[in-house]
């Protein structure tokens, strides 16, 4: 059996080491220490104007970040720094009763400097920079007192620093804060402005600030791009689409999902439509969500073809609708703009696609008055609702093939997979019904209408 001897200390060897003590206690040297920084520390409590006008010419020197705002207001640089010593200094000598003010103090400057927008990294540089002044003239005012005492500073050295590297922990915690709370104004009045462009609410003396804010001209050319899918949440909420397996959920709206397009061009990417407003890189394109659709501002800087460009590279999913309105001049127009794109977008086949207002205009027309839409198709189609259904769906077929080859019934013939004869008894069947004749051109308008009318708003 090992023999167990009983160490200075009083544990026993061979045996589970003791805990260390819960807490720290200072040995005489330590005491001696704080007391040599105590006295020191007054000294500078005393002296902190000429250690205020220091720091500062260091800041505007070696910080170039502090430089601007020191030209701009030394007097209040100046007194931040003061405050910020007197209250840091005096937690050395009594840090129970300065250490919640001098935190206090701390998270104010990160605050101000965020909404100045100093960055974090200068901030805390300068932080480091007074904390480093400070602790050079404990050691000055210590070496001038009693050399020997020097040895002593030692000792407390790792309290300073430890202390500049809470502070600066502070600082970053509150700038970082800030520097949220600024950021979600900034987006929300983002949004809201884009908003108000949309809504056509924006008043005309805000249009410059709008201008400047999302960093588009108030006089150019625009375009609004309207987005939605063709399903609904169970509890009819936003339209919806699931892209590359990544559904977000619209705001505001019960069950639905963003549909997401793809923008033409090098800086074009795949977009949810997300809920704050985000410029592409080099495009800057602002999308905004609605309860039934998304919204993109375009600027359009080339020519006149640029929409019809636009929409034929525009990148839609299967089930979404995408509806490119008419271009405008100013972002006063903006309003205008989005009524002509949701337009195009009801303009769009349930189906999907994307449908280019200005190429669509007789459609557009139809939906722009889906009363006056359907009334017109009861009247032309009215007479086929008696025939069989399958029989009523093949006679429209054939006249929407028959319009869309140009009244020619040997094309349509080719798209229906039926002789040219077929076509021609079908459509003569068609006029002996509603007593139209597809030869007269008031009549084949009035029908080409009301077979676009039965296609988009159900007539």
């Amino acid at each position: 059996m090992p023999q167990v001897v009983r160490s200075r200390t009083g544990a026993l060897r061979g045996s589970s080491p003791v805990p260390p003590l819960p807490h720290r206690f200072r040995s005489l040297a330590d005491r001696e220490a704080v007391e040599v920084l105590h006295r020191a520390a007054r000294v500078l409590v005393a002296s902190l104007p000429a250690l205020t006008d220091r720091l500062v010419e260091a800041l505007y020197a070696q910080e170039p970040a502090y430089r601007a705002a020191i030209d701009s207001d030394r007097a209040e640089v100046w007194q931040e720094v003061h405050h910020s010593l007197r209250h840091n200094v005096g937690s050395l000598i009594q840090p129970r009763e300065f250490r919640e003010s001098a935190h206090r103090t701390s998270r104010w400057i990160g605050e101000v400097r965020a909404e100045q927008g100093v960055p974090l990294d200068a901030v805390l540089h300068a932080f480091r920079m007074g904390g480093a002044m400070v602790w050079q003239d404990l050691v000055d005012e210590t070496a001038r007192r009693d050399p020997d005492d020097i040895r002593l500073l030692v000792h407390v050295a790792a309290d300073v620093w430890n202390f500049v590297d809470e502070h600066c922990g502070v600082v970053a915690d509150a700038y970082r804060q800030a520097e949220r709370r600024l950021s979600w104004r900034r987006e929300n009045r983002q949004r809201l402005m884009v908003a108000a462009l949309l809504d056509g609410t924006a008043r005309i003396a805000d249009l410059a600030e709008a201008a400047e804010m999302l960093g588009l001209p108030e006089q150019g050319r625009y375009a609004v791009l309207a987005v939605a899918g063709n399903h609904r949440g169970a509890t009819g909420g936003a339209p919806a689409a699931a892209v590359g397996g990544a559904e977000a959920p619209l705001p505001g709206a019960g069950g639905g999902v963003r549909p997401s397009v793809t923008l033409p061009g090098p800086e074009g990417v795949a977009r949810p439509s997300p809920a704050l407003p985000a410029a592409e890189p080099g495009g800057a394109v602002l999308w905004h969500p609605g309860p039934d659709a998304d919204f993109a501002i375009l600027p359009l800087t080339g020519p006149s073809g640029e929409l019809s460009e636009l929409a034929a590279t525009l990148d839609v999913p299967p089930g979404t609708r995408a509806g490119i309105g008419s271009a405008v001049e100013g972002l006063a127009a903006l309003g205008e703009a989005r009524r002509l794109a949701e337009t195009a977008l009801r303009a769009c086949p349930a189906s999907g696609g994307t449908v280019l207002l200005d190429e669509h205009l007789p459609d557009a027309l139809v939906v722009s008055s889906p009363a006056l839409a359907g009334a017109l198709a009861d009247r032309v189609l009215g007479p086929l609702e008696r025939l069989d259904p399958t029989d009523r769906d093949v006679i429209v077929e054939t006249l929407t093939a028959w319009l869309d080859a140009d009244g020619s019934a040997q094309r349509a013939g080719a798209r229906l997979y039926c002789h040219r004869n077929t076509v021609l008894n079908r459509l003569r069947r068609f006029e002996q019904l509603t007593g139209r004749c597809l030869t007269r051109p008031r009549d084949a308008v009035e029908v080409s209408l009301a077979l676009a009318a039965r296609r988009l708003v159900g007539g």
